[in-house]
């Protein structure tokens, strides 16, 4: 793969000794729908050094962007923080050795990593054989939406200059690390999950010399593993021995894809330079979580085109005897998900219902929905038991609660078991135990609140006892000329009636305009 500009004389030396260090990093571009969007996306990948001789630094070229689109990377290797150096169309992102000029040598270096033996967990700093393993980690972030400006991205490994002490030379050799471009697939019913889709994609390769037919680039076998979270995900989370990183059989998103850089001209349409996963976002997502394996294809090769020939049926979707070699990299990455939806739990014995339908917890309990849509929730305690409050999305003790949905919303329903010998259900009138408890009402400026039940008539009765359990509805009328302007503390929102469960000495204040 040729990219622009400096790239083009392929031997790129760095000198060392006045550089200056800045945290730099590299996403893949991350695309947002209307009501969805990828607010954060990050990427960390070990890669093993295959080269046959001893690396001193690792290059990754990004073409489309500028140093201040960078977000700090990943540090915790020989290597320490990165050097970014900008160019005409894009910067240079490089993990480079410090040098020693009175012993006149690298300080860091990357050996060789020994064929047909596996690296995963080897590639870190708190590992045993770190120094041996032959492969790093390197932790790569751009900033949303920058991120969306990146185009092409390349990997390399650094070595010593043979003819330039003191100065490091990239491997003309780029190292496939699947870099994902995430973009959203809106749902045609609202409540249903929006489709974050994921695309890695391969160059095409040089072009053929002159009357030679289209040239295939090298094959890599691509193995995708997947996972959600309900958290955001961090960069430095994204290590090869983190348990929450997807890499289980039970986590296999794609099991094989062969991919292979095709030339422009080929018309087979088997788009193998192209990986595409995708999978609806489900209510309460924080997070998605792949992690990439490419492994060295070892089978055929047409003779003519360099087409990888796969044996079996032909079709390239599970290696065959003798067709896959080492793993090459592993690269972690996550995308950072805003996805509009609600989720409601439930602590004891109750149920909460949507005024849409859409939500009937317990048997449904989330969904997604539209951007700024609001939902209102009602409890309804169950047998012996009364409703306490809500947490999280929806505060107070009045039944209902109305929600506006602008990210992931989390709502939990408190219900709690009637003392022995009484208590009435959040759904009907007065219980019958013999605990009481006070609801309190509080004005701004003159109007009057009343009680569906006999006790409150403010201002006079602006306070009575009610028997645990009992259900209340609160109405307030404001006087003529004059508006009613909201509930405050065990009551909220601006209708003028709020229902409670009494199960706690409560106090309601209702607003009117002056």
């Amino acid at each position: 793969m040729k990219l622009p500009y400096e790239l083009a004389r392929r031997r790129i030396r760095m000198t060392f000794g006045a550089a200056i260090m800045i945290a730099g990093a590299l996403v893949a571009p991350s695309l947002a729908s209307a009501q969805s969007a990828v607010s954060g996306a990050l990427g960390n990948f070990d890669a093993a050094n295959f080269e046959g001789k001893d690396a001193h630094g690792m290059e990754i070229q990004i073409e489309g962007i500028q140093v201040g689109d960078l977000s700090p990377s990943w540090c915790g290797n020989k290597y320490n923080c990165p050097v970014v150096t900008a160019y005409a169309t894009g910067v240079y992102v490089r993990y480079v050795s410090p040098y020693d000029s009175v012993n006149h040598v690298f300080t860091a270096t990357t050996v060789t990593h020994p064929t047909n033996t596996p690296f995963a967990g080897t590639c870190y700093m708190w590992s045993g054989t770190y120094n041996q393993a032959g492969c790093d980690h390197f932790g790569v972030h751009l900033l949303y939406p920058a991120s969306t400006k990146a185009t092409t991205t390349a990997y390399r490994w650094m070595f010593e200059d043979p003819t330039n002490p003191g100065q490091l030379i990239a491997s003309t050799n780029n190292i496939f690390v699947p870099t994902p471009v995430y973009s959203w697939i809106p749902p045609v019913i609202a409540t249903n999950p929006p489709v974050l889709q994921v695309e890695i994609r391969l160059p095409d390769p040089p072009p053929p010399p002159p009357a030679a037919p289209p040239q295939y680039g090298t094959a890599t076998w691509v193995k995708v593993y997947k996972t959600d979270m309900t958290r955001d995900v961090a960069l430095t989370e994204l290590t090869s021995d983190n348990p929450i990183v997807p890499q289980s059989v039970a986590q296999v998103e794609t099991e094989w894809a062969l991919m292979q850089p095709e030339p422009p001209s080929d018309g087979n349409r088997r788009q193998r330079n192209r990986q595409v996963n995708s999978g609806g976002v489900n209510a309460g997502t924080r997070s998605v979580l792949r992690r990439y394996e490419s492994y060295a294809y070892t089978g055929a090769y047409d003779p003519i085109t360099h087409q990888a020939v796969c044996g079996g049926d032909g079709t390239c979707t599970i290696p065959q005897p003798g067709e896959l070699g080492d793993m090459l990299v592993a690269q972690m990455v996550a995308a950072n998900v805003n996805v509009p939806s609600l989720v409601v739990a439930v602590t004891g014995n109750g149920t909460v219902a949507s005024s849409d339908k859409v939500i009937s917890c317990g048997s449904k309990c989330s969904s997604n929905y539209l951007a700024g849509t609001l939902v209102t929730l009602t409890a309804k305690a169950g047998s012996n038991s009364t409703f306490t409050g809500w947490t999280g999305g929806c505060a107070g003790a009045a039944l209902s609660c109305t929600v506006t949905v602008n990210d992931a919303v989390t709502v939990n329903a408190l219900f709690t078991a009637n003392p022995a010998g009484g208590g009435g259900g959040g759904g009907g009138g007065g219980g019958g135990g013999t605990t009481q408890f006070t609801v309190s009402i509080g004005r701004s400026n003159t109007g009057t609140v009343t009680s569906d039940i006999a006790g409150i008539n403010c201002p006079g009765s602006c306070s009575a006892k009610y028997n645990a359990g009992t259900v209340v509805t609160l109405t307030a009328t404001p006087p003529a000329g004059k508006t009613f302007l909201g509930w405050g503390n065990a009551c909220s929102g601006t209708a003028n009636t709020c229902t409670l469960a009494v199960n706690s000495n409560l106090s309601a204040q209702a607003n009117f305009s002056k």
